[in-house]
């Protein structure tokens, strides 16, 4: 991989080219740089801040699904119709959910080939199963583990071709042309270099960047990703990059100590619930005080199993996701703690008293017996283990839990081609924002592996050649790094002010966002949230802040750019609440002259959805320090009028590509 030295400032800053900068580790990011090897793009070098510490190796559920075409079976099934069901989600355009669809079974193919070990039965056949938002069988699982298996598979064909990978290394901007018409590289810091003293800056020249970095979990302080990941949203929107369906997002029920999604088994073993004081004393079995019967209360822990995101249209009728909301109710409000106590049946159990489908699950189970951790290790003994795994043995403690940011459906926009209106840009995996309001579960793993192939395809066919010398790239980028440098410099030089420091400042923006901009919303808290936002990112990008120690200085650039993506969050909010929108997808908009959920629970009234919005997406844009918010009409899916000449023609003549 060519080096050079970039001067700025009298500073030696060492620079990197190559034709295509991938940013991020995970599958999405792997994916695309195999790809890009296989169609003879070489001239790729991968840069993450740490390899294997993103969520597609550290994040799953009991059974992690990936999601694609039904396979096999005698259900019908069709490109189409999966078009169609991620498109029915709402706020998503139909010609990237036939991208989505057409794409699915080869890149679900890919993966096996490659190693994932995704079941067959005997004949061959990768059978299915209903997700949720799911009408067909189109799940499928390789285990708790399956994005980690995807990841590790990936980075091994990375290796194989030999595909550089620089670790260590944060992104904190993307360099763009004087016009921000296009990306035009990247400035990382060197995490060893800052550690050691030396100047941490890094310089990347690039003729395409794909950023996969995943989705912003840093803005939340209740977030189920791993501690480690943070996101780079901010970095993509500063540059310019339009953002759209930053409202949407999916909430659930998660583990604190260890993150990890308690859904699937872990709730349909009917586990106790219990709150305690913050110091442990106290502890209530909380749901008992709303639900009117034992039966109902376990029934509503058991669907919470495969109904696990938070969703308003299970809450009325003393639905699932009413434990989410009196899970907030006690952590939030009320200042409490929650666990899941696996020991003990809840206080009045009786199998005889569930719904039918929890009786009937349980019954072909052969799980109408016993405590909970004594039905979770008859189901599902892997449950046990992976908490064993990270130092809980949940057959000898509770497990400690709370309603958790799991995942951004909206993000970053991109065309068919995954390509940003920020042309040369590619954001693919989570970090692109493609999804709508609802989505079929394990729809993401494909997505992301779905849009890493695309850009692969787009650079190879468009973007191979280089169109800037090294002497242009200087002369336009060299003002951009020469204002971080001079504010790196500054913030350096003041350390030890008497003003916030980093962790103060992030744990503001995090409790902020899960009290005002989580599962439950409500206008006036939005917009004073977002006033404080406001306030905060100018002192942030305006440097009045304190840094303790050189060490600081990366975490300074990451809060900034968590700040910004939290405010144009709390802005897409506002924006969808003036609009009239109310209570959809994975959130609650409370409304004291709203509907009432129930008797017990009037201090939850709730606006309910305006589904007229659903045929719209919400674009954010940061222009010239403005924040643009602009409502588009989806693109609906195209009709089949593929003809196999012309579409053979098209096909051989290159016609497809912008």
């Amino acid at each position: 991989m060519p080096r050079d030295v970039l001067v700025i400032q009298d500073v030696k800053l060492p620079l990197y080219s190559c034709n295509t900068l991938v940013i991020g580790s995970g599958a999405a990011s792997l994916n695309c740089a195999s790809h890009l090897h296989s169609f003879g793009v070489r001239d790729v070098l991968l840069v993450t801040d740490s390899l294997g510490g993103g969520t597609s190796n550290n994040s799953g559920s009991d059974k992690q699904t990936y999601y694609k075409l039904s396979v096999f079976g005698d259900a019908l099934d069709s490109v189409y119709d999966m078009a169609r069901t991620l498109f029915q989600g709402g706020s998503m355009h139909g010609d990237i959910a036939l991208v989505e669809a057409a794409l699915s079974t080869q890149e679900f193919y890919h993966l096996v080939q490659i190693g994932v070990p995704f079941p067959h039965n005997e004949f061959g056949g990768y059978v299915g199963y209903k997700t949720d938002h799911d009408p067909k069988q189109r799940a499928t699982s390789a285990g708790p583990w399956t994005s980690n298996q995807m990841y590790a598979r990936l980075l091994d064909e990375v290796k194989r071709a030999q595909i550089p990978i620089l670790d260590g290394h944060e992104v904190i901007a993307l360099l763009t042309s004087e016009n921000r018409e296009r990306v035009l590289g990247a400035l990382a810091i060197d995490q060893e270099r800052l550690q050691g003293g030396e100047h941490p800056f890094v310089v990347f020249q690039a003729e395409n960047v794909v950023f996969g970095t995943g989705g912003p979990g840093g803005i939340y302080q209740a977030s189920v990703y791993p501690p480690g990941h943070l996101g780079s949203t901010g970095i993509a929107l500063e540059a310019g990059a339009i953002a759209q369906n930053l409202t949407e997002w999916q909430y659930g029920l998660a583990s604190t100590k260890f993150r990890w999604n308690v859904s699937g088994t872990y709730q349909q073993v009917i586990p106790r619930y219990m709150s305690t004081a913050q110091d442990g004393s106290d502890p209530q079995e909380f749901l008992l005080d709303v639900f009117p019967t034992a039966g109902k209360l376990a029934s509503a822990v058991f669907l919470k199993g495969y109904q696990w995101p938070f969703d308003p249209r299970k809450l009325v009728g003393y639905g699932s996701s009413l434990v989410d909301l009196l899970v907030f109710r006690e952590t939030v409000q009320k200042g409490r703690r929650v666990f899941l106590d696996f020991r003990e049946n809840p206080t009045g159990l009786d199998f005889a008293d569930l719904d039918q489908e929890a009786y009937d699950y349980l019954q072909k189970s052969d799980a109408l017996f016993g405590t909970p951790i004594e039905r979770l290790r008859h189901m599902n003994p892997m449950a046990i283990e992976l908490y064993r795994q990270n130092g809980i043995d949940l057959a000898a403690e509770p497990l400690e839990i709370a309603v958790c940011a799991q995942h951004n459906n909206g993000g970053l926009q991109g065309n068919i081609w995954w390509e940003s209106n920020l042309k040369h840009l590619f954001p693919i995996g989570e970090a692109n924002g493609s999804h709508g309001v609802y989505r079929p579960g394990g729809s993401a793993l494909n997505s992301g592996q779905v849009g890493g192939y695309r850009a692969a395809q787009f650079i190879a066919q468009v973007y191979r050649e280089s169109s800037l010398d090294l002497a242009g790239f200087s002369e336009q980028v060299q003002g951009q790094v020469q204002d971080i440098l001079t504010l790196s410099q500054r913030l350096l030089a003041e350390r030890g002010r008497t003003k916030p420091g980093m962790d103060e400042v992030r744990r503001s923006f995090q409790r902020r966002m899960t009290e005002a901009g989580a599962h439950i919303r409500e206008r006036r808290r939005a917009e004073e949230a977002l006033r404080a936002a406001e306030e905060q990112y100018e002192m942030l990008r305006s440097g009045e802040v304190s840094l303790e120690c050189k060490a600081d200085l990366l975490r300074y650039f990451q809060n900034r750019q968590l700040c910004l993506t939290h405010l144009a969050v709390l802005k897409s909010i506002v924006a969808y609440l003036e609009s009239g929108g109310g209570s959809r997808g994975s959130y609650l908009v409370v409304d004291p002259q709203g509907e009432q959920i129930g008797d017990s629970l009037l201090d939850f009234s709730y606006q309910p959805e305006r589904e007229s919005l659903r045929s719209q997406i919400l674009e954010y844009h940061l222009v010239e320090d403005r924040h643009v918010l602009t409502w588009r009409d989806v693109r609906e899916i195209p009709p089949d009028t593929f003809w196999f000449e012309n579409v053979w023609n098209a096909y051989r003549n290159n016609e497809f590509y912008p």
